[in-house]
C-alpha cells in the first residue's frame, strides 16, 4: 500500500525511498513487532477468558507438560495478523507472489484455526478430523501450485531445480503440481509437528523465513541471478518484505511464547507459517533447498512416520516417544535445553542453505 506514495516522488525525496525492497521489508518488520507488542497481551486476555481451561493437555505427554494446563492456544492469531497487516502495509499489492503466499497463509490459517476451535470447545486434542484437514490443505495447495506455475516464467514452469550444479532444471511437466503439492501440505504439516514445546517452532520458522526472504531476493534481480548462476524469478524480490513482517511478527510473539509460554501458537499459527514457507519455495523454486533450511521441521516429520511405521510393523517404538523432541524431554533433557539446541540446528541449517546460492 504505502509503495503507491512513490508516485508523489520526482526522484530525489523522502517517496523515493518506497520504491526500494530493503526500505520497506525494514518497515514491514517493524510494523509486524509493534502489531505483537500492543496487541499480544490484550489477545492474551480475551483467549484465556473464552478458553477457559485452555489447549488440553496428552494424558500420555511428558509429565512436565501437564503444569501447562489452563494456557491459552490460538495464539498464531497474533502472528498471522502482524503479518498481514505489515505485508499489507508494506509490500506492493501488484505483485500476484505476495497475493499467492498470502492465500496460503491465511486458508492454512484457517483450517488450523477450526483445528484449535474443535480442541478448545470438546477439550480433547483430536480436533477436526485428519482426513478432512489433509484434504482441504491439498485444495489450497492445488490451487497455490497452479497459480506459482501460471506466474512463473515459461522456461521454469513445471521444472525442478537442483541447488549447487549450475543451470540443472528437471522438467517434471504436469508431475511438478503433484510435487508442489507435497511441499506445500508437507511444510504445514512438519511444522505443526514441531510445535510442542514452548518456543521450538517460531524461532527455526523465523530463520527459514528470514533464509528464504534472501533467496528471493537474490533470485528477484536479474544482476544477482548472473553473478549466482541462478535462475532469474521475475518479482520474487518483494517477498523479502513478506519475510520480513514474519519475522517481527514471530518476535512478537515470542516474546508472549517464551518459556513458560502465556499463550500456544496452536494450529493456528504453525500451519499458517508452514504453508508459507513452502510456498515461498515453490514460488522462488527452491523446493530442496528448503527441505535443508528447514530440515529441522523434516526430522521431526520423519521420526513420527517411522514411529509409526515402525510400530504397525513390529509392535514396538523406535523412539521413547514422537516427535523427536518429545524423545529427549522422556530422556530427561530439560525443556530449554532442547529448545535452545534445535534452535542452533536449524540455524546451522540456515547457512547450508544459503550456501547453496554461491556453491555452483
Amino acid at each position: 500500500m504505502l509503495y503507491w506514495l512513490t508516485l508523489l516522488s520526482d526522484g530525489g525525496d523522502i517517496f523515493n525511498l518506497f520504491r526500494y525492497i530493503t526500505f520497506r521489508a525494514g518497515g514491514a518488520f517493524l510494523t509486524a513487532l509493534v502489531f505483537g507488542f500492543v496487541f499480544g497481551r490484550p489477545l492474551i486476555a480475551v483467549l484465556r477468558k473464552r478458553q477457559g481451561k485452555g489447549q488440553p493437555i496428552r494424558s500420555d505427554g511428558p509429565e512436565g507438560h501437564l503444569a501447562k494446563a489452563g494456557t491459552p492456544t490460538m495464539g498464531g492469531l497474533l502472528i498471522v495478523g502482524a503479518l498481514i497487516t505489515a505485508t499489507l502495509f508494506w509490500a506492493r499489492l501488484d505483485n500476484p507472489f505476495i497475493w499467492l503466499i498470502l492465500f496460503v497463509t491465511i486458508s492454512f490459517g484457517l483450517i488450523g484455526l477450526a483445528d484449535d476451535y474443535a480442541k478448545v470447545s470438546k477439550q480433547n486434542t483430536k480436533g477436526v478430523p485428519g482426513k478432512l484437514r489433509l484434504a482441504l490443505g491439498i485444495l489450497v495447495a492445488v490451487i497455490a501450485a497452479l497459480s506459482a506455475t501460471y506466474f512463473h516464467p515459461a522456461d521454469l514452469q513445471g521444472r525442478l531445480a537442483v541447488p549447487v550444479f549450475k543451470d540443472v532444471l528437471i522438467n517434471l511437466g504436469w508431475f511438478y503440481i503433484p510435487f508442489a503439492i507435497c511441499v506445500i501440505v508437507g511444510a504445514a504439516n512438519a511444522v505443526n509437528l514441531t510445535d510442542g514445546l514452548d518456543g521450538l517452532a517460531i524461532m527455526p520458522v523465523m530463520i527459514a523465513a528470514s533464509t528464504l526472504g534472501v533467496i528471493a531476493y537474490a533470485v528477484g534481480r536479474v544482476d544477482f541471478t548472473e553473478y549466482l548462476d541462478v535462475h532469474y524469478v521475475p518479482g520474487s524480490g518483494e517477498i523479502l518484505v513478506f519475510t520480513a513482517a514474519l519475522f517481527g511478527g514471530g518476535l512478537g510473539f515470542l516474546w508472549y511464547n517464551a518459556p513458560p509460554a502465556a499463550v500456544f501458537m496452536g494450529d493456528t499459527g504453525s500451519l499458517a507459517l508452514g504453508g508459507a514457507l513452502g510456498a515461498i519455495a515453490i514460488v522462488t523454486k527452491h523446493e530442496l533447498v528448503l527441505a535443508v533450511v528447514g530440515g529441522l521441521f523434516v526430522v521431526e516429520a520423519l521420526s513420527v512416520i517411522i514411529q509409526v511405521l515402525y510400530f504397525k510393523r513390529t509392535g514396538r517404538r523406535v523412539f521413547l516417544m514422537a516427535p523427536i523432541h518429545h524423545h529427549y524431554e522422556k530422556k530427561g533433557w530439560a525443556e530449554s535445553t532442547i529448545v535452545i539446541r534445535f534452535w542452533i540446528i536449524s540455524l546451522i541449517l540456515a547457512l547450508v542453505g544459503l550456501a547453496t546460492l554461491k556453491v555452483r
